[in-house]
């Protein structure tokens, strides 16, 4: 698969995601200010995980437009990537810490971490990239780490219990 195929199908499906989360909000019962604040977290991640891989895909078949394409052009995608990235590990982890523990256990725990963790990996690509590489899978590495948290975003958002709303 061509790198522009790729990134269109990545296009796709981060656009899904996002009319995913709207979906989410229309038919759980309360307002989202309502929500307890580890849905209102889970959802902040769905929409940032959908948000930032169309962002990337969109900036990079962008940069495939033109003609012939730059010779570093991976190495700007990944640059883009990582000024999204680091920002966007910081201020999650930050949210992570400020729930509470009666919140931030179990299964919570047990998947933010590693996925927090195989972001940081993601991270250190992307510098890899732009360091050494230039090549297109460092980039959609990324693209498809925020998908997949994305995706486990919205399956815990509609199959997990609601918590904390209010009484009818």
């Amino acid at each position: 698969m061509e790198p522009g195929e790729a990134l269109g199908l990545a296009a796709q499906v981060a656009v899904t995601l996002a009319g995913f989360a709207g979906v989410v909000v229309v038919f759980r019962p309360a307002s989202v200010h309502q929500w307890s604040s580890l849905d209102r977290f889970r959802l902040r991640l769905l929409l940032s995980n959908s948000i930032l891989p169309l962002a990337y895909s969109v900036i990079a078949i962008f940069l495939l437009t033109i003609k012939p394409p730059p010779e570093s052009i991976w190495r700007w995608c990944s640059g883009v990537a990582l000024t999204c990235q680091i920002p966007f590990a910081i201020f999650n982890f930050k949210a992570a810490r400020s729930l509470t523990p009666t919140e931030f256990k179990g299964v919570n725990r047990m998947l933010f971490f590693p996925l927090f963790g195989i972001g940081i990996i993601t991270i250190s690509l992307q510098i890899y990239n732009i360091a050494v590489l230039n090549w297109f899978w460092p980039f959609f590495a990324g693209i498809l780490v925020h998908l997949m948290a994305a995706m486990l975003q919205f399956m815990r958002l509609v199959l997990l219990p609601q918590r904390n709303q209010p009484a009818p």
